[in-house]
């Protein structure tokens, strides 16, 4: 399955904007400083809301983890792209896995959801 898209992908070029670097960045750091300040809130108020906010705050945790993860995963290829090695095994590997805290996260948010046992 993966040969036809190896074939595929190799006649596919672009050119990268000259913003490209500058936004990624930002955006990730901006994501990872949210998150934070979401997943410390949530553990300053947990003990007034309940357990569906630790729930929301585990999930905020998750998600902090992600965009270390996706930073780590950069800072792989980047090293493998400079060392002129066209094995990059140690970044696929890593990155395999960059969806896997989204996941996590979303459980953490259901069981926050799940746990909501009052209604206004």
């Amino acid at each position: 399955m993966s040969v036809p898209l190896i074939l595929l992908f190799q006649q596919v070029r672009a050119t990268q904007p000259s913003y490209f670097v500058i936004v990624t960045l930002l955006l990730l750091i901006a994501g990872g400083v949210g998150w934070l300040i979401a997943a410390v809130l949530g553990f300053a108020r947990s003990p007034a809301f309940g357990p569906s906010a630790r729930w929301f705050s585990y999930a905020a945790v998750c998600l902090v983890i992600y965009h270390l993860h996706f930073l780590l995963f950069g800072i792989f290829v980047f090293m493998g792209m400079t060392q002129n090695s066209t094995d990059l095994t140690t970044a696929l590997g890593i990155g395999a896995f960059f969806n896997l805290f989204v996941v996590l996260g979303a459980i953490c948010a259901i069981m926050g959801f799940v746990k909501m046992t009052s209604a206004r």
